[in-house]
Order: C-alpha cells, then structure tokens, then sequence
C-alpha cells in the first residue's frame, strides 16, 4: 500500500487533502459539499460514487479511451491489444453507469507500432489534464454516447499475462507492450515456472513447432501458431528484468 500521487502532490503543494474510507459516507460527502465545489473531478477512481453523491455535484471524468469504444478498467491495454489505430482521452460526466455518461470533449492519440502501456499512458495522462483544465474553464456542451458503439475493457487477468503460443506471434507482442511496465506477461517454461517478459519481437519460426522455447538461439524464441516471438527484455522469477542474452548466458553457464 503506498500513497497515490496526486496524494503526494497535494502535500508538497500544502493543498488540503481528505482520503475517506469511502466517499460516498455522508460525513465524506458533508464535508465536500463544506467546499462548494464548481465541479468534482475524477481520474482513475476505483470505487463506485453513488447517488447522492452523484447528483449533488458537477462530477467530471477523465477517461483514458475515445469513448464509447474502451469503457471499464483497462482501456489503454485493450486499445493496444486490440491493435486499435489510436486511441485518446474523453471528459465526461460521472453516473451511474460504467463511464457511460455524455461526454464535453475528447480528442484522439495515435497508438504507434512500438508504443507500450507505460509510453502511451504517459501521453494521455498530459493530454487529459490539458483537456480537464479547458473543460472547468469553457464548461462545453454535453453529447450522449451512441450505446451501439459501446465496447467494454475488462479488468486484466492472469490468463491474459499468459503468453499462450496457439496465438499469433502478433498478438503476443501486442500483450508484452499492454502490459508492459505495470503487470507484465509472461511465458511458462517447459520445465516449469514462469519467465516474465517485457518487450518482444515478432520473427520468423525457422522450424519452430507450436510452444516450443528455443534457448539455442541468440534470445530465447517461442514457436506460435503463426510466426514466433523472440524475447528481448525477461524477467526470471525472484529477480531483476535482464536482457534475454544475459539470461541466457546464464542458463548456459548452468549447464553441465
């Protein structure tokens, strides 16, 4: 458990900070409602705000997706794992629904060939909060999301770490970079445990069959059911991320 950022940043900057148990409490709200606050703001805000809270304030969201497409608790990583072209950050009003509510503003950013979570979150967290300062100070008009467009990003799990070799070698590069720094993918190895990975690349199988993990090359090399995934930057368990050719020279040096 340590604090979250803007926690730490409101105590370097001496601005007042409350962390409730939950805000939804009526001494919580009481005392936000103490602050006539124009508008409440929202970001990355893991529990459900309910009524009355939500209707006793102006409550902005900022959403790291083009919504409607990305609702839910991971947009960044299913943007990237769903090859999307781009993806961009929307501001919109807090209700009941799963970040279903209309939207003031929203612009798009291009999702590169090699971005990972961690490049791309990055430059929608600034673009967010440039469009959430526009939004308090020009206070745009409100357009209802079209419901058939809606898509959802589901909560990552365990299963989608996995790089699982009867998917594309595509596909698996695509899960290294979404997941990559924060969770992070992994590979089982034929004799047991795991071997994170954090960047990858797509290569050609050269005779590879389907899951099969070639330490003989110059990086370890996973055979796919289309193509094969070469890893760049791992991670055994119990240690350091390390590049694969340190990681297997020391394999290789374990050998009798």
């Amino acid at each position: 458990m340590a604090a979250p950022p803007v926690a730490d940043a409101a105590r370097e900057l001496g601005i007042e900070l409350e962390q409730p148990a939950s805000v939804n409490e009526e001494a919580a709200r009481e005392r936000i409602a103490q602050q006539r606050p124009e508008a409440v703001c929202v970001c990355a805000f893991g529990a459900l705000i309910k009524e009355p809270l939500l209707s006793e304030h102006l409550m902005l969201n900022v959403h790291p997706s083009l919504l409607p497409r990305w609702r839910g608790a991971a947009p960044i990583e299913r943007a990237i794992l769903a090859a999307d072209a781009e993806t961009g950050v929307s501001i919109m009003r807090v209700t009941a629904g799963l970040d279903s509510g209309p939207v003031c503003l929203q612009e798009s950013e291009p999702i590169g060939a090699r971005d990972t979570y961690g490049t791309l979150a990055e430059r929608l967290q600034a673009r967010g909060g440039e469009l959430l300062v526009r939004a308090l100070d020009e206070s745009p008009a409100f357009a209802e999301q079209d419901e058939s467009q809606a898509t959802y990003a589901e909560k990552i799990t365990a299963e989608d770490r996995r790089l699982d070799p009867i998917r594309t070698a595509s596909e698996l590069e695509r899960v290294v970079r979404a997941l990559t720094p924060h969770v992070g993918a992994f590979v089982e190895l034929p004799q047991g445990g795991r071997l994170g990975v954090h960047e990858a690349r797509v290569a050609d199988a050269g005779g590879l069959a389907v899951g099969e993990l070639s330490t003989e090359r110059a990086r370890p090399l996973l055979g796919c059911r289309e193509g094969a995934l070469e890893l760049v930057v791992v991670q055994p368990e119990g240690r350091r991320r390390i590049s694969a050719e340190d990681y297997l020279r020391g394999l290789r040096g374990r050998r009798p």
